[in-house]
């Protein structure tokens, strides 16, 4: 019998718990991280150590897998696209994936499908800054890099135009958010499969300690039934529009005007779907193996 070859671009944890999901489903897995070290390196039998951001390393590494998948976000999508000529289904794909890479692409989308999120503008400069703060509530400005950051970085809460000028020293373009008034930070995740089969588990509850995911409370206490309802088909209509394929984690802040706004998206298992292992009948590791 032979069995299915999934290659996981990553080491991390996300990889480790992936690889421990498919062992009874019989899936291989084949491994690309930066250093023997990595986490998923220590329980994967097939592991290449290389650079993610190199194309020869990636198809090299692409070659006897049946998928490529991931457990972050940073493969250039150029890349993937070359993958994906090469005959090497890509889960999810870089028409998809790119709306989790880059969070002006991610804006745009969403707005254009009418999901709602915070009111948003690629900004050029620090004055272009506090023109866009003047057009709202004014200031403190959320400033993200478009590409890279995660778990906080790459994230400035600015006061002022003073302020605003650090994000632009390094040259990449900066998306302005409006800072959110929210009651607290909430996570839809579902699972989609390439034929269109959708699963969403319960909305829960996301807190955080220095932009990282410290706790989970599942499902999130008190939140009204409609309001988790609309999270859920929130979650599934982008997983629909965009064309993902695995599993997808969509970030929310939940309003005091009783609104849900769309944060983030990630297009792999996230921390705030780590309690479906032991809280649900399958987890988002073996879901997403599966899909």
């Amino acid at each position: 019998m032979t069995f299915p070859v999934v290659g996981m671009v990553g080491g991390g944890q996300l990889a480790r718990m992936t690889h421990e999901a498919g062992i009874p489903l019989g899936i291989r897995f084949k491994l690309l991280c930066d250093t023997p070290q990595d986490s998923a390196a220590q329980v994967v039998s097939d592991v290449v150590i290389g650079d993610y951001r190199d194309l020869d390393t990636l198809r090299e590494f692409a070659r006897g897998c049946d998928v490529i998948t991931f457990d972050h976000e940073h493969v250039p999508t150029e890349h993937l696209r070359a993958l994906e000529a090469d005959g090497i289904p890509v889960r999810p794909g870089p028409d998809a994936l790119v709306h989790a890479q880059d969070k002006g692409v991610m804006r745009a989308k969403l707005d254009a499908i009418g999901i709602p999120c915070p009111r948003h503008r690629i900004v050029a400069d620090p004055q272009d800054v506090v023109r866009f703060a003047a057009e709202g509530d004014g200031f403190p400005v959320v400033l993200k890099t478009v590409r890279g950051g995660y778990d906080g970085k790459g994230v400035w809460v600015v006061e002022s135009a003073e302020e605003a000028a650090d994000p632009f020293r390094a040259g990449v373009p900066v998306l302005a958010e409006e800072k959110v008034d929210y009651v607290r930070e909430l996570a839809a995740n579902v699972v989609r499969s390439p034929h269109g089969q959708a699963v969403a588990y319960p909305v829960v509850e996301s807190q955080q300690v220095n932009g990282v995911c410290d706790t989970v409370i599942a499902p999130a206490p008190a939140l009204d039934e409609d309001l988790a309802l609309h999270a859920e088909q929130l979650a599934l209509s982008i997983a629909k529009e965009l064309g993902v394929v695995g599993h997808l984690a969509v970030e929310l802040f939940q309003t005091r005007d009783g609104r849900v706004l769309v944060n983030e998206l990630a297009m792999r298992p996230h921390n705030s779907g780590h309690w479906t292992q032991d809280g649900a009948i399958t987890s988002q590791f073996a879901n997403h193996v599966r899909a």
